[in-house]
């Protein structure tokens, strides 16, 4: 699958045609659409460019409740992490759950009135909020922007608190250092373009602040030929992953209950020059006649289990105001 899809996005780049693309965590699920192709059952916003016509929305009222998974659940994962990081497998790891959640919208209903950088929803399986970008390539210079560092605004002082945060700081270094490693694998002259700056997210609870990067490299200048194989060769996100990439995955994968599926992959889109892309955050899933929503936080040696675990409660919710 994954050969098949690089070829195609490699294809389409070099032609200069417009496409929309999606890849699951684990690269096996890739998909690619020129956008003269697209099914009518993906619809998504990318900033600049959008594949639904614009349309008012009804704005009726709304609930919403989660029902996350319990302390204890939390903290035996939490635990199992902790001890491989300890022994130096990992220094960072991503750990998340899915919290069964009920509302009265459809995920159709949640996307159309969301506001958020990113948005998708797919095939009436899931929609996805996103404010994290994973990579933007314009004129041939290849950017990330790894997030890293979540707290509630309304905390006094909130904003020089995250910044001067000893854990969120550590934290920060890590996935920029893991950053960079990953575009230096596909570019040149990588370099930190800006360094901890704070964005606000509003959402249905509350204003939440959070920490991210740009880091920069140059691809070579026939990049176009190899646009699938560079995507591949980046994923997973080093934010939603953790460092050393390739051991904490697999450490994900037996402390984690569930398999991410598409939650935490990418989705974005080329126009036929330049290409935009999200990672996959902020995600709601169906499962049958359930909704579940995926959502985790980084741990690290310094991680207190208690602020963890609030932090996955924090980042369940809808950008509806």
């Amino acid at each position: 699958m994954c050969v098949n899809f690089a070829s195609k996005v490699n294809a389409l780049a070099v032609s200069g045609k417009p496409f929309f693309f999606i890849i699951d965590f684990d690269k096996k699920m890739p998909e690619v659409f020129p956008i003269d192709q697209l099914p009518d059952d993906i619809r998504f916003f990318v900033p600049g460019f959008q594949n639904y016509p614009s349309q008012s929305v009804h704005r009726k009222d709304f609930w919403f409740r989660a029902f996350p998974p319990s302390f204890e659940t939390y903290n035996k994962a939490f635990n199992e992490v902790l001890k491989e990081i300890n022994i130096g497998n990992s220094y960072l790891l991503n750990l998340t759950f899915k919290s069964k959640i009920e509302t009265n919208l459809s995920l159709n209903d949640i996307f159309l009135r969301s506001k958020a950088k990113y948005k998708l929803w797919f095939r009436d399986r899931f929609v996805v909020f996103s404010p994290e970008t994973f990579v933007q390539i314009i004129g041939g210079k290849i950017s990330s922007f790894p997030m890293k560092g979540t707290i509630d605004a309304n905390i006094p002082d909130a904003k020089n608190v995250l910044l001067s945060d000893e854990k969120e700081t550590a934290e920060h270094h890590t996935i920029m250092d893991l950053i960079r490693n990953d575009l230096a694998i596909v570019a040149e002259d990588v370099y930190v373009e800006k360094f901890k700056h704070i964005e606000k997210l509003i959402t249905n609870k509350g204003d939440l602040l959070q920490m991210s990067s740009k880091i920069t490299g140059r691809l070579p200048e026939n990049y176009l030929e190899n646009l699938g194989d560079i995507l591949l060769d980046l994923l997973p996100a080093g934010s939603i992953s953790g460092a050393p990439k390739q051991k904490t995955v697999q450490i994900i994968k037996a402390v984690e209950d569930y398999n991410r599926g598409y939650y935490a992959g990418v989705f974005g889109y080329f126009d036929g020059k330049n290409l935009d892309s999200a990672v996959m955050i902020r995600f709601i899933e169906k499962e049958g006649d359930e909704l579940y929503f995926k959502s985790g936080g980084g741990v690290t040696s310094m991680s207190d289990v208690q602020k963890e675990y609030e932090e996955l409660i924090q980042k369940i919710y809808v950008p509806i105001y």
